[in-house]
C-alpha cells in the first residue's frame, strides 16, 4: 500500500465463533456473507453482487474489487449538513482526542480509500475496518463481545436481521441529521438505534442471450416460474446458508403467505416439480450455474440482484451497450444495510461524526460502484452504468422485521423439508 498520511487497516479475525445459534455450519440461517456483486477477475475484472461468498461452515470469500475514485463533493439535501465538503465540516468536539474508532462489518464491506482519507483529513480521525465473516457472523460478535466491545459502530446488519439485532441491546440511539435527506420508507427502527446506508433487491435475473437465441420470452411473473416452459431453467440458493437465497424465500412467502388455496409451501412444491436447482450459495449459483454474463453453466434463469447487470457492464472490457442479462422485476425483495453505534464505546461522538459521513454525498455516491447497492440518501447522483442497466422495482416486496425474526427458522425448516427432502 503506498505512503499515506492516513492508514486504513483491515483486521483479520475468525469469522466464526461458538454461539449459541450455531447450527448447521451456520451461525445464523441465512447468513451468508453478501456475495461480492462484481463479476470475477477470471471472466470480467472483480467479483458481482451486495457484498465475497461466506457461506456453511464460513468459509472465506475472495479479495474485495479495485475500489474507483468517489465522485466530487456535491450539495447535499436542502437544510442538510454534509459532512465531505469542508464548509459543512462538524468539527471534532474539544472534549474528544483526533484518534481513531473501529467500523465491525461483513467481509465484503468496500469504500474508496479515498472517500476514507477525505473523512479523516476533516475530523482527524481515522477508521480501522474490523472484517468479521458474514452479516450474521459479525452480528454475534457484537453480541458475544457487548461487555467489551471489539469495536465502535457496527455496519451491515439488513432488514432480514433488524429486529434480532434491535432485541439485542447493544445499540445506543442517534439520530443524525442528514437522515432528513432518506426516504422515510428506509427508516425502520423508530429509536434510530440503526440508521439506514444502502439498499439492494434480490430479483430473478435472465440471460439475454439464451431467450434470444430460442426466440422465447424471459418469465414477467414469480407464477411463470413454475410452468412447463422454464422447467429445468432456475437456480436458487439455500436460505439456510445464503443472504440472496433467504431473500427469495422471504418474497415468495410475502407475495403467497401461509395461508389460503395456494401458499408459499405450494409455490415451492411448483418448483421442485419443475426442476428447480439449489446452490449453497450465490457465487456458485451465478458464475457456476447461470448461462448468462459471466456465468458458465446452462441455466438461464437464477436469484441474483437487481443491480447485477449493471456490475456485468461495468467490469466488462469493452463495456457492451446492452447489459448480457436482465431482471424479472416482480417478486423481488429489498434489503436495507443499516449501521450502529456500539453500546460501550469511550468514542461516542467520533461514531456519531461516522455516521453523519456514511449518510452524506460523497460517501453515498461511492456506494454503488464499490458495493453495486444504492445509496439511501435522496439527494445522491448515481453513476451513469446504474442509470442505464439498473432496474429499481416499482414495489419491492418485504416483510416486517419482527415477523421474520419470529419465523425464520420456522420458515427454512418448512422450506428444507418441501425443496430437499
Amino acid at each position: 500500500m503506498r505512503a499515506r498520511s492516513f492508514i486504513l487497516r483491515t483486521l483479520h479475525q475468525p469469522a466464526c465463533i461458538p454461539g449459541s445459534w450455531h447450527r448447521q455450519g451456520s451461525l445464523w440461517p441465512g447468513a451468508e456473507a453478501r456475495p461480492s456483486r462484481h463479476p470475477r477477475p477470471a471472466r470480467l475484472v472483480a467479483v458481482l453482487a451486495v457484498p465475497a461468498l461466506l457461506i456453511a461452515a464460513c468459509a472465506g470469500g475472495g479479495s474485495p474489487a479495485p475500489s474507483p475514485s468517489p465522485a466530487p463533493a456535491t450539495p447535499g439535501p436542502s437544510g442538510s449538513p454534509t459532512i465531505g465538503s469542508p464548509a459543512s465540516v462538524t468539527p471534532v468536539p474539544a472534549t474528544l482526542e483526533p484518534g481513531e474508532i473501529v467500523l465491525m462489518t461483513h467481509d465484503s464491506f468496500s469504500i474508496s480509500e479515498s472517500t476514507l482519507d477525505a473523512f479523516r483529513a476533516q475530523t482527524g480521525i481515522t477508521v480501522r475496518i474490523l472484517q468479521s465473516g458474514d452479516a450474521g457472523a459479525a452480528l454475534n460478535q457484537a453480541i458475544l463481545t457487548r461487555d467489551r466491545p471489539l469495536a465502535d459502530l457496527l455496519y451491515g446488519v439488513d432488514n432480514t436481521f433488524l429486529s434480532r439485532a434491535l432485541e439485542a441491546g447493544i445499540f445506543v440511539p442517534y439520530a443524525s441529521p442528514l437522515l432528513d435527506g432518506v426516504d422515510p420508507s428506509f427508516l425502520l427502527d423508530p429509536g434510530h438505534r440503526l440508521s439506514p446506508v444502502d439498499y439492494g433487491d434480490v430479483c430473478v435475473n435472465f440471460d439475454r442471450e439464451a431467450f434470444g437465441q430460442a426466440q422465447r420470452t424471459p418469465p414477467a411473473r414469480l407464477e411463470d416460474l413454475t410452468g412447463p416452459e422454464y422447467r429445468g431453467q432456475l437456480v436458487v440458493e439455500n436460505p439456510a446458508t445464503s443472504s440472496p437465497g433467504l431473500a427469495f424465500l422471504l418474497a415468495t412467502i410475502a407475495r403467497f403467505g401461509e395461508t389460503g388455496a395456494y401458499t408459499w409451501r405450494d409455490y415451492w412444491r411448483d418448483l421442485r416439480a419443475n426442476d428447480v436447482l439449489v446452490t449453497a450459495g450465490w457465487e456458485d449459483a451465478y458464475y457456476g450455474q447461470f448461462s448468462g454474463g459471466s456465468g458458465e453453466g446452462d441455466r438461464p434463469l437464477v436469484v441474483s440482484y437487481a443491480s447485477s447487470p449493471a456490475a456485468e457492464v461495468f467490469f466488462a472490457d469493452p463495456q457492451p451497450a446492452e447489459a448480457p442479462t436482465g431482471v424479472l422485476t416482480d417478486g423481488c425483495f429489498r434489503q436495507v444495510e443499516f449501521v450502529g453505534i456500539l453500546a460501550g464505546t469511550e468514542h461516542e461522538a467520533a461514531a456519531r461524526l461516522f455516521i453523519d459521513f456514511m449518510l452524506s454525498l460523497p460517501f453515498q455516491e461511492d456506494i454503488p460502484l464499490n458495493m453495486f447497492v444504492f445509496p439511501v440518501n435522496r439527494g445522491a447522483a448515481l453513476p451513469d452504468v446504474f442509470v442505464r442497466h439498473t432496474t429499481i422495482p416499482d414495489r419491492p416486496l418485504t416483510l416486517p422485521a419482527e415477523q421474520i425474526q419470529q419465523n425464520r427458522e420456522r420458515w427454512i425448516r418448512e422450506w428444507t423439508d418441501t425443496v430437499l427432502r
